[in-house]
């Protein structure tokens, strides 16, 4: 079926998808499907494109699935990532941490990004810090493949070392022969398993695993806390993304596991909480 840029926006608002996110995604449909420049788009709102794929995308978007799978990429810290239905979708407020390990992160190390999913935050580092390496921990196969593929696409992955292992069970193991790390970076599964049900229609694309914390959403953070800071060297930062709601969860779990650590909460634009430091005194690892 042929469409127009404003039978498109009409189709995608009649679905539930707010008008301002679906006038943009209008746009991207038509310019990866029928090649049309956006200028031109928006110049005439009313033209016809039958575009080979074109009919196909715009259902299978208005069935919720998500645009970023339709699409097959997407733009995180000013690059563009491979994605599809075996990593969770980068998200802007991911930057954050980011930013937060690019300015964090001492220099000449090998730091771990746990739960590396589509590898868009150790491959983000990475290009920022050419002095660093990263050892990207995954628990699924075909995650890991697509994060290597990233970090082949933008020329990082002499300094990007995949290791497929369960966070929860043998990562550490895993892990223990790159130590001493110079950090830990993580965006893991932080949605309490009961709110994971009432999630946004999109999010049931995306894999379980990479949303579902357990019962109360920490169960990820506390393993990080209580097994794996042994293999970090002194002046190594522990940095995590965390919910909205969850500054005050990881205070608790680092005066549990981490009582000399000094816990900062970084917030997003909106204020939120969204990146918890935390960063050890050489005497927290026995070193005088």
């Amino acid at each position: 079926m042929p469409y127009s840029y404003q039978q498109i926006i009409s189709c995608l608002t009649a679905s539930g998808i707010p008008a301002p996110d679906a006038r943009e995604e209008a746009l991207l449909l038509l310019e990866a499907f029928s090649h049309a420049n956006r200028v031109d788009i928006l110049c005439d709102r009313h033209r016809i494109y039958d575009a080979p794929g074109l009919d196909a995308a715009v259902q299978r978007r208005l069935a919720r699935y998500p645009l970023q799978y339709i699409l097959g990429e997407w733009a995180f810290f000013g690059l563009t990532f491979k994605v599809n239905e075996h990593c969770l979708i980068p998200r802007p407020d991911t930057e954050i941490l980011v930013e937060t390990a690019i300015r964090t992160l001492p220099q000449g190390g090998v730091f771990a990004d746990l739960c590396t999913g589509s590898g868009c935050i150790a491959i983000s580092v990475l290009k920022h810090r050419p002095d660093l390496t990263a050892v990207a921990l995954e628990l699924f196969d075909e995650t890991l493949a697509l994060a290597t593929q990233n970090a082949e696409l933008h020329r990082v992955s002499d300094r990007f070392i995949p290791l497929c292992a369960d966070l929860l069970t043998s990562g550490r193991e895993a892990l223990a022969s790159y130590a001493p790390l110079c950090g830990i970076v993580s965006n893991p599964p932080y949605i309490p398993k009961a709110d994971v049900e009432a999630l946004a229609p999109e999010l049931f694309f995306e894999p379980r695993a990479a949303l579902d914390g357990g019962a109360d959403g920490m169960i990820f953070y506390e393993k990080i806390l209580s097994d794996y800071t042994d293999l970090l060297s002194p002046d190594a930062p522990i940095l995590f993304e965390i919910s909205y709601d969850g500054a005050e969860k990881m205070r608790e779990l680092g005066k549990k596991h981490l009582p000399h650590a000094s816990c900062e909460i970084i917030r997003d634009l909106g204020q939120n909480p969204r990146v918890a430091t935390f960063l050890h005194p050489a005497a927290f690892f026995g070193i005088s």
